[in-house]
């Protein structure tokens, strides 16, 4: 084992723990249980086993459950992660009963501090399954069923999550029911912390970036270091509102550098790459489900594709692979994609960023994109909210912030054509400082 995997490892092994601490602050907050270990919790209420004891063998059902769910082929190439399960399992009732005892003082009486301790138990949980997807080394067996059910059914990993949660809670209140006449261990809290840790998640693993230098080799990044010497050219990327003309300006710049432009090119190359149809891409590549909602449903679709079968997820990485190949390959123009930031690391890039106050955005879509002008203001507010939420989903960067630009346009006051002189000196410019 080398050390980047056993240093992944270790870091998995905190996260477990964190994530048991986390649920145990949370049940001792009185207020319900997590919902992937509400089944746990309530069936301790009514049986002499521990919460913990229950969570092992909840988790070795599961794993048993996965089997039907898997082909022989699914189960010779994932072996490893489907028996790393046992001993994880077996590690996570463990640290929950551990976690358990170790607050058994914390009992707060007063409902204001019932809802503090619910919200600390939220937020240290989401630390641990925050720092698990950093990891990216194993999958506790509620997430694996989860992948089993969703690659054998072929849907949508984040809708089968939310399922399994869902049905987990519905459970748990059966059994209450069936076995103490009453709905206990799901109450608000459970509602909380389905609806927190995710969003709380994604906005603290940005943050988990400075491990990266630690858990990975030093040419793991998103462009190899080897890769990163050769020049194969400069590469403009193009970011922009909807109706503010990034595409003509790309066109335009395409013509007078005389190099490529890849727009809808997209298209057709991320449909190959991702084995999907054009007209899903089309209809898809940037319409994902609001930013809560995802993160709600797939708060662990940061861990890499193998692990989420989200159709967004698959086409994110198709298309960053492929921009990351024209980059090393010949100097070129891409427009949208994210490209500014698959190309961060890469110093011979020259992000550009398209924008247009209102007026000038709807005569563009009038004019040129042939929408009714009743409709184009709504038009330009749909697809721009989809822009940002897909850009910042998958970043974690504000979407137009003009840091991560060398050019900030506002085609409303500024013509194409000058605009593209502007682009052209920074491209001279840092062309000849490449040649010096």
């Amino acid at each position: 084992m080398g050390i980047f995997t056993f240093r992944r490892y270790f870091l998995f092994a905190v996260s477990l723990f964190i994530n048991a601490f986390g649920i145990a602050f949370i049940t001792k907050a009185s207020l319900g249980t997590s919902p992937i270990t509400s089944v746990t919790y309530v069936s301790s209420m009514f049986t002499p086993l521990t919460m913990g004891q229950w969570t092992i063998i909840l988790n070795i059902l599961f794993v048993i459950l996965e089997l039907p769910f898997m082909t022989r082929r699914d189960l010779k190439s994932d072996l490893r992660m489907y028996l790393l399960q046992i001993p994880i399992s077996l590690c996570f009732g463990m640290f929950i009963d551990v976690s358990m005892n170790a607050l058994s003082w914390l009992a707060p009486e007063a409902y204001a501090g019932r809802i503090g301790v619910l919200l600390v138990g939220c937020v240290i949980l989401s630390v641990g399954i925050a720092l698990e997807v950093k990891a990216d080394i194993a999958m506790m067996s509620g997430e694996y069923f989860v992948k089993a059910i969703s690659r054998r059914l072929r849907k949508d990993f984040g809708y089968v999550k939310l399922g399994f949660d869902i049905t987990l809670v519905v459970l748990s209140c059966v059994l209450s029911l069936v076995f103490m006449s009453e709905v206990r261990g799901v109450r608000e809290g459970t509602v909380v912390a389905a609806l927190l840790v995710g969003p709380i998640v994604h906005m603290i693993s940005p943050f988990y970036r400075r491990l990266d230098k630690w858990i990975c080799r030093g040419d793991a990044g998103p462009v190899s270091a080897s890769a990163a010497g050769r020049h194969a050219g400069i590469v403009i990327t193009i970011a922009r509102e909807y109706g503010s003309g990034g595409h003509k300006l790309g066109e335009m710049l395409a013509r007078e550098l005389n190099i490529k432009l890849y727009d809808k090119e997209f298209i057709g190359m991320a449909a190959q790459r991702s084995g999907m149809d054009e007209r899903y891409i089309v209809e898809n590549e940037q319409s994902i489900p609001s930013f809560w909602l995802k993160c709600i449903f797939a708060m662990n679709n940061e861990r890499s594709t193998e692990h989420s079968l989200s159709p967004d997820d698959v086409l994110f990485v198709a298309e960053s692979r492929i921009v990351q190949e024209l980059a090393e390959r010949e100097p070129c123009i891409i427009v949208g994609r994210c490209a500014d930031f698959v190309l961060k690391d890469r110093p011979d890039v020259i992000r550009v960023f398209c924008y247009s106050d209102a007026a000038s955005a709807c005569d563009r879509c009038v004019e040129e994109y042939g929408i009714p002008r009743e409709r184009a203001e709504a038009e330009i507010r749909r697809v721009n909210h989809n822009r940002i939420a897909h850009y910042e989903y998958y970043t974690g960067m504000k979407w137009g912030e003009p840091h991560h630009y060398n050019l900030m346009i506002n085609t409303g006051s500024i013509d194409l054509g000058t605009a593209c002189s502007l682009v052209k000196d920074l491209y001279d410019n840092m062309q000849a400082n490449i040649r010096v």
